[in-house]
């Protein structure tokens, strides 16, 4: 049996863990009531755009589908958001897997947003073509330079974690260009028509339906960004909420052995000395 001072010494090191994650998780409970507040005006704000880009009367099956193609004309591109540390549980290793489920690198490149998904794809041998880091959600979300490195594909898949509950977070994959038509789906009917005979369009109806395109793609790819951090966060709570119960039970066997040792370490103590009395009154009826 061990020693109650080491015992004692590694009970002192898993109480540290114990109140560790239980700060972890406090914090990534905070950071999933801000990212889903962000995600819940993100969608509003789409939903007020697309009303404004329907009333100018643009048929989006004629526009945001016929994109001009750049020099990746005829491929596709897997966009992947994962995290940039690696405390989000298994979530990430998913992602991967899924998006590979799909892979094909004859026909697909790889975009990913995140350190920690990068990793994961080096590790398994997997080549992409841009790395970037995912804009801090605190902040406003700059997702320009994302956006211009897709904009040559024919086809933008974005592979990203989405927010079910906080106890259930799943892998999503989108078509952005059809995503953003969905998003749009619930306009209402009694929007306010713009025309030219009515309306000045400056610089022109063109270049105004071209810029408010390419803001609500750049909407659409911030929501998956947010709600990817909101699956993350809510992961982050869960194995730390997990670690933290794995600590409470250690502590408490880790006590209880604790115990056991200083009680067998006082019965020991208790024999050697009833042995040391019975030695020393052997002794002295011997010397009688």
């Amino acid at each position: 049996m061990r020693r109650a001072s080491a015992i004692e010494k590694e009970t002192v090191q898993i109480t540290t863990i114990e109140d560790l994650t239980g700060v972890f998780e406090s914090i990534a409970s905070t950071q999933v009531a801000k990212v889903k507040n962000k995600v819940d005006l993100s969608g509003e704000f789409f939903q007020l755009l697309w009303s404004r880009y329907r009333s100018i009367r643009i048929d989006p099956s004629s526009r945001i589908t016929n994109r001009t193609l750049g020099d990746a004309a005829g491929r596709k591109v897997f966009v992947i958001i994962s995290a940039e540390a690696g405390l989000s549980g298994d979530i990430d290793l998913r992602l991967i897997e899924t998006m590979l489920q799909s892979y094909d690198p004859k026909t697909t490149d790889v975009i990913v947003l995140g350190s920690h998904g990068a990793n994961q794809l080096t590790q398994r041998g997997i080549h992409y073509e841009r790395f970037f880091q995912v804009p801090e959600t605190d902040k406003y979300i700059n997702v320009n330079p994302v956006i211009e490195a897709v904009a040559p594909y024919s086809q933008i898949i974005v592979y990203y974690e989405e927010y079910i509950s906080l106890g259930v977070q799943e892998i999503k994959s989108i078509d952005l260009i059809s995503h953003m038509r969905t998003l749009g789906e619930t306009e209402a009917d009694d929007e306010e028509i713009m025309t030219a005979e009515d309306t000045i369009f400056e610089p022109s109806l063109d270049d105004i339906a071209d810029q408010m395109e390419m803001t609500m793609m750049t909407i659409a790819l911030s929501q998956a960004i947010l709600e990817s951090s909101l699956a993350q966060a809510a992961s982050r709570f869960n194995s730390m909420a997990v670690a933290k119960k794995r600590a409470t039970e250690l502590l408490y066997d880790y006590r209880l052995e604790f115990h056991r040792a200083k009680r067998s370490e006082s019965d020991r103590r208790l024999r050697e000395v009833m042995i040391s009395i019975k030695k020393k009154k052997a002794h002295a009826r011997g010397a009688r």
